[in-house]
């Protein structure tokens, strides 16, 4: 079966127990782009380079990077919902997600047909990024690779 690779970025401190950092709690606890606060959702990258971007865009200052680790995921193509350019509306990538977003994302969850929905990163329209379904059945079918630290060319990151 064919699969599709995708990074998980996590803080080091969430990555440890008691800590998971595939549990959803992050976003439940806070809302995201592509879920509301109280829905739990996982979210990783389609590649290592966009997952860090994908933190740097939140981050105060580049300085948080080493506080970081990385998780290699693979997901099986039959368990990924793609999304279709003419399901998002025109606005999907302003910086500040608007509300429809996250109302497809509820509603994903709630359908429950996929672990992982793909969705385009705002950061970089042509890549992608996944949202997974921690509480899905299918969820234990992703191959969850050992934790990484995260290797950041020092150059990234001096002040």
């Amino acid at each position: 079966m064919r699969s599709v690779s995708a990074w998980r970025v996590s803080r080091v401190k969430f990555a440890e127990p008691p800590y998971n950092p595939f549990d959803g709690e992050g976003a439940r606890r806070f809302g995201g782009r592509w879920n509301s606060p109280g829905v739990a959702v996982v979210y990783a990258s389609g590649s290592l380079s966009l997952a860090v971007l994908e933190i740097l865009v939140h981050a105060d200052s580049l300085s948080a990077l080493p506080d970081h680790v990385a998780f290699p995921l693979d997901i099986p193509q039959p368990l990924i919902h793609e999304l279709a350019d003419d399901e998002l509306p025109d606005t999907w990538h302003s910086p500040s997600a608007p509300d429809a977003l996250r109302q497809m994302g509820d509603d994903w969850v709630q359908a429950g047909r996929t672990v992982a929905l793909r969705v385009p990163s705002a950061v970089i329209p042509t890549e992608f990024n996944f949202v997974l379904n921690p509480a899905h059945p299918d969820f234990e079918r992703l191959s969850i690779g050992a934790r990484q630290q995260l290797q950041i060319d020092p150059r990234l990151v001096k002040s």
